[in-house]
């Protein structure tokens, strides 16, 4: 599933934030001309991402960026009429923020994806046949989130490659970069020493990771810019590249509440977290320092747009 992150007006969508808010395990309903004929699985949290080229001129004035939030799909056999079933699930209806009319039955316009109670759940899905084990397991490694922000790369750079506006240098460093490699990471080195986390040098143990992921760039610039970019042990790299910590401007660490603290004691990072845990020692303290100005620039967007608060 895909949304922009605000209405046209720039004004904040409860149905919109709604993307951020689901979980991994999640259950989604999927609602249209009058009839639910899917049953969906949250596979991962939703991640900032470019808007899919399939939605076409669908939504031509939102913005390029959204949330995408990886959904497993399966048949619900036979489709569910909501209508039929209104003196059920009427009373379950939430009153505020419903996607359907208690009165009417009518879906309601506007309402992209609404909290339901499990009990409405069940009502449905009692009426039909669902593949309990597939919409369980399904899509396990193809709706990874390594797995679809490659392939939204891959289209990024897809696009990239074809640009005939950039020069051949430009274009071949901006494709490097991708991968945190070639003029990026030479820019990186120039800013940044050492893993924000863990404090270690060895650059064989480094990986130079975007603070704005290369995939929601808007220039090559932005993709090249050393500033742009932090110096972090593979471990780190995935927290922060998936969000689940970012940094303040002071360079204190920011841990996200969905994830966690055990699962990050095990990876043998953070004293603050082993301390929340009731251990008296700690592994290696967090190496917390300020950021630079351009830096401070791209972590606000990292804490509003990439960070699973």
């Amino acid at each position: 599933m895909w949304s922009p992150k605000t209405s046209k007006n720039g004004v904040r969508n409860r149905f919109y934030d709604n993307m951020r808010a689901a979980n991994p395990g999640d259950l989604v309903l999927s609602y249209a001309n009058q009839l639910i004929r899917y049953v969906g699985r949250v596979a991962d949290f939703a991640f900032t991402a470019p808007k899919p080229s399939e939605f076409g001129a669908t939504g031509s004035y939102w913005n390029n960026e959204g949330w995408l939030l990886p959904v497993f799909w399966t048949r619900l056999d036979p489709p569910i009429r909501p209508k039929d079933l209104l003196q059920l699930i009427g009373p379950m209806l939430p009153e505020k923020y419903s996607p359907i009319r208690a009165s009417s039955g009518n879906g309601n316009q506007g309402v992209y994806l609404a909290a339901i109670a499990r009990e409405l759940y069940d009502v449905v899905t009692a009426h039909a046949h669902v593949d309990v084990v597939g919409l369980e397991t399904g899509g396990a490694n193809r709706l990874s989130f390594r797995t679809v922000t490659d392939e939204l790369d891959d289209r990024v750079e897809a696009g990239i490659r074809g640009n005939l506006s950039l020069d051949d240098t430009i274009r071949n460093a901006t494709i490097q970069a991708r991968r945190g490699q070639g003029t990026f990471r030479s820019n990186v080195q120039k800013v940044e020493k050492a893993c924000r986390l863990t404090g270690i040098t060895n650059p064989a143990l480094l990986i130079a990771s975007h603070i704005r992921p290369w995939r929601s760039c808007e220039t090559a610039d932005q993709r090249l810019d050393g500033a742009n970019g932090l110096l972090l042990t593979p471990d780190a790299d995935l927290l922060f590249d998936r969000g689940f910590i970012s940094f303040e401007d002071s360079g204190e660490v920011r841990v996200s509440p969905r994830f966690a603290p055990d699962d990050l004691r095990r990876l043998g990072l953070g004293e603050r977290a082993w301390k929340q845990l009731g251990f008296a020692e700690a592994p290696m303290p967090w190496q917390a320092k300020g950021f630079s100005d351009g830096q401070r620039d791209y972590l606000s967007y990292h804490r509003e747009q990439v960070y699973v608060g």
